[in-house]
């Protein structure tokens, strides 16, 4: 049975092996470096307490892991954020996405936040239909936005509603206030 659990620096070993494809051989994301096991710690630890980095986990293996980061700098974005999923290439089309992403959009609704968005670089049919089936609608496409393996690439942009908006914003609370 899959459990989920917050992602430690730890875990930085399987989240870059995890990542490395979609850099290298892929275009959903536009990095063009792998990051090392180091640099994925240092994301995890940057992340704080406002941002979760969660991982699926089954029989003491990881799965797959998700993340959420600020959608924007400014203050007025506080209650938004990114969100993102990557899994290990043999939990694909198993079901392990949703649970998993179902669990981050859930902590963060317990967190206070509105609203979660996601940029699909396309083509990227699997990741649209996950998208679709966590609650995501899409709002938009950024045309010829990224350059990568040989081909500008559109990215579309989705968005979850993840709660109602409170005029003015509630505090957003720590992820170990909601997440155990």
């Amino acid at each position: 049975m899959m459990q989920v659990r917050r992602a430690t620096s730890g875990d930085a070993e399987f989240i870059a092996e995890t990542y490395r494809p979609f850099v290298e051989d892929g275009w959903a994301s536009f990095e063009q470096d792998v990051p090392s096991p180091d640099e994925m710690a240092a994301r995890i630890d940057s992340a704080g307490e406002f941002y979760p980095w969660l991982i699926a986990m089954e029989n003491e293996r990881p799965l797959a892991y998700a993340y959420a980061s600020p959608h924007r700098t400014r203050a007025a974005y506080v209650s938004s954020v990114d969100t993102t999923i990557y899994c290990a290439a043999d939990t694909r089309r198993k079901g392990v996405g949703k649970q998993l992403y179902g669990a981050l959009c859930d902590t963060l609704t317990q967190q206070g936040y509105v609203m979660a968005f996601a940029g699909i670089a396309l083509p990227n049919p699997a990741s649209l239909a996950l998208h679709k089936s966590v609650g995501f609608e899409l709002v938009g496409t950024y045309p010829n936005v990224g350059y990568k393996h040989g081909a500008w690439r559109d990215t579309q942009w989705w968005a979850r509603p993840l709660a109602e908006p409170a005029n003015p914003p509630g505090p957003i609370l720590r992820v170990s206030q909601v997440f155990s």
